[in-house]
């Protein structure tokens, strides 16, 4: 026989053991599984968004080159040599001549963009193949496309110098080593255009879109261009005009 307890004296109740029900732990799965999912969709954004700075970056950088040579020299730089040679080449004298890559090794700049395809350049010929006046005409034309049904192609800005552009992530372009990127959709029409410009028609510029079905279809190009008031203004300033 047990004897009982002095008066006032109890036992301690059991413990309670912690831990997650099979219902909570299938909630805290869930949670991961959207933390995790809304973490990656931004990464991956951002790291295209940096790529898309970067290559800003770069024709802007290129873009100041070139008016630094003009200031120096009188003139815009020429074309590269070709793929592998990054000087530029002889005389032009004519628009297609004036149409290839960026002269790298004259100009000091990199001779890719991030994506690693060699930057394009188009100049208008009388400002490449001579000192250029207040008065020399620039030929270049840049256009976008309307932001309204039927969505056609008008003016974004004309007449300039010259142009330079990154072929973007997607489709088109030459590599490093001269090889030529495939097109990888039968819909890009504007970069298709870009791609085969050699000079004599208007370069497309437009914001990017993946969808397709768009008016012009995919587009990733990056396009700038070198205006004449900006040209004229810092050569002025130099001293070398007028």
């Amino acid at each position: 026989m047990v004897a009982p307890l002095p008066t006032g004296i109890r036992l301690p109740m059991p413990a309670k053991h912690g831990g997650f029900t099979l219902i909570e732990l299938a909630v805290v799965i869930v949670v991961i599984a959207l933390l995790l999912g809304s973490i990656l969709v931004p990464l991956n954004s951002q790291v295209e968004q940096r790529k898309v700075l970067e290559t800003q970056k770069t024709l802007d950088e290129v873009k100041e080159a070139l008016i630094g040579f003009a200031m120096i020299n009188g003139r815009l730089p020429r074309p590269a040599t070709s793929f592998s040679d990054g000087t530029e080449r002889g005389v032009c004298g004519t628009v297609p001549n004036c149409t290839g890559f960026i002269p790298w090794t004259t100009l000091g700049v990199p001779k890719t963009d991030p994506y690693g395809k060699i930057i394009r350049y188009s100049v208008t010929p009388a400002f490449a193949d001579a000192a250029f006046t207040l008065s020399t005409a620039a030929t270049k034309t840049v256009q976008t496309r309307a932001t309204s049904s039927p969505y056609a192609l008008i003016n974004l800005a004309t007449p300039v110098p010259a142009v330079i552009f990154s072929q973007g992530a997607n489709n088109w372009g030459t590599s490093d080593d001269g090889s030529i990127m495939s097109n990888g959709s039968a819909t890009n029409t504007d970069e298709t255009s870009n791609n085969g410009n050699d000079g004599t028609l208007p370069f497309v510029s437009r914001p990017a879109v993946s969808n397709s079905s768009a008016t012009g279809g995919e587009f990733d190009d990056i396009v700038v261009w070198v205006t004449p008031g900006v040209l004229f203004n810092r050569m002025v300033s130099a001293g070398k005009l007028p």
